[in-house]
């Protein structure tokens, strides 16, 4: 969960960000960034665990540990792809900037929500409790909009 979640709250935030009003709008450009700005928070993420949990071992003990690590983090890059996606039918079809950040956000607010649902009961949480959840996650959506329209 902590990959997905961290993940679309990334790609919401970078969508947010990269969409500047009165500026050309480049949105193969802009999915190219939410990819390699995953990729980079994945290895930095992985790397630093890595780091963190240093074990005794031979150099290629550690090296395992470190691509384990870094293999860990897939789900986080994953979490983007429906923001990249998006994106890419956006330079397709010439979807304007607006429309594009507007339906971003909202669908990625509801992955948000979905993510922190999905997963409480997974573990064991009865409905109600996992909607609970579910919207709390959500509300990390909401705060990025609320913050994309305070600052445009």
């Amino acid at each position: 969960m902590f990959g997905g979640v961290y993940g679309t709250v990334l790609a919401s935030g970078l969508l947010a960000a990269l969409d500047q009003k009165g500026g050309e709008y480049t949105p193969f450009y802009d999915a190219s960034w939410v990819v390699v700005t995953a990729a980079t928070a994945g290895l930095a993420h992985g790397y630093s665990h890595h780091m963190t949990t240093h074990q005794q071992g031979s150099v290629g003990h550690r090296w395992r540990l470190l691509v384990t690590a870094l293999w860990h983090e897939w789900p986080m890059i994953a979490a983007t792809l429906p923001t990249v996606l998006l994106l890419v039918l956006a330079g397709l079809t010439g979807w304007d900037s607006y429309g594009v950040t507007a339906v971003g956000l909202g669908l990625n607010t509801a992955l948000l929500f979905a993510w922190g649902a999905c997963v409480a009961i997974r573990v064991g949480y009865r409905l109600r409790s996992a909607l609970l959840m579910g919207l709390a996650d959500a509300t990390i959506g909401l705060a990025i909009i609320v913050a994309n329209a305070l600052i445009k």
